[in-house]
């Protein structure tokens, strides 16, 4: 029976075979599984299709593959297989839209629209709680990013392009000093949106976040 596993851009894996709101991009790996092939050769077709298309847009003809989503919207997939027996070449199973049982196929996987939010401060004083300058949580299908902390003097103290790290308030391994920095983004979602982020960023070691744990 065929599979799939989805690893998701937090590192998150799973095997659900229709898989919604997933935030790109999406490495997926699949995987026909053949059972009690021996005596036969297998020819595999993996055919993925955009919702409202006819045709595929890719095509596999691999017994395994892996393929990186990174647009947004729905995908079917689907795998076709010939098997041909290894004596007889003239003996030939088809196995098309009823391959390993309908409710197996097809695979299908939508990718979620784009969203970022920067927050405006955090507090990397080491107790475990907003220590880092990143997008906020909750980020979805962010395919290009790139970040820039510049002080007031306009020097760049540090830049990052994984949405998933940020910055630890350092500068050359040393803590730079409490106060207002300035943080440029620009980046691209799996639709196509854009987000050009231009902010202050309060860097407050003081902060007290015994009381509160919400990030600014």
């Amino acid at each position: 029976m065929p599979s799939v596993e989805y690893t998701t851009p937090d590192g998150m894996t799973d095997n659900t075979p229709q898989k919604e709101n997933a935030s790109a991009p999406v490495n997926a790996s699949f995987r026909a599984n053949p059972t009690d092939a021996d005596d036969w050769d297998a020819h595999y077709e993996w055919r993925f299709t955009k919702e409202g298309e006819e045709e595929p847009y890719l095509t596999r003809y691999d017994e395994n593959t892996d393929v990186v989503f990174t647009d947004f919207g729905k995908v079917s997939i689907v795998c076709y297989v010939q098997f041909v027996n290894k004596e007889d070449k003239n003996n030939i199973v088809q196995i098309r839209d009823n391959y390993w049982g309908v409710e197996q196929m097809p695979f299908t996987i939508n990718v979620s629209s784009s969203k970022l939010e920067m927050p405006n401060a955090f507090s990397p004083n080491g107790d475990g709680i907003n220590d880092v300058y990143k997008p906020k949580s909750g980020y979805l299908s962010i395919v290009e990013f790139h970040a820039t902390i510049y002080n007031r003097w306009g020097q760049k103290i540090f830049s990052w392009d994984d949405p998933s790290t940020g910055w630890d308030g350092t500068h050359n391994g040393k803590p730079v000093k409490d106060g207002v920095y300035y943080c440029i983004v620009k980046a691209r979602g799996a639709d196509g949106n854009t987000f050009n982020y231009k902010r202050d960023v309060n860097l407050l070691r003081g902060y007290d976040t015994t009381s509160t744990t919400t990030n600014p």
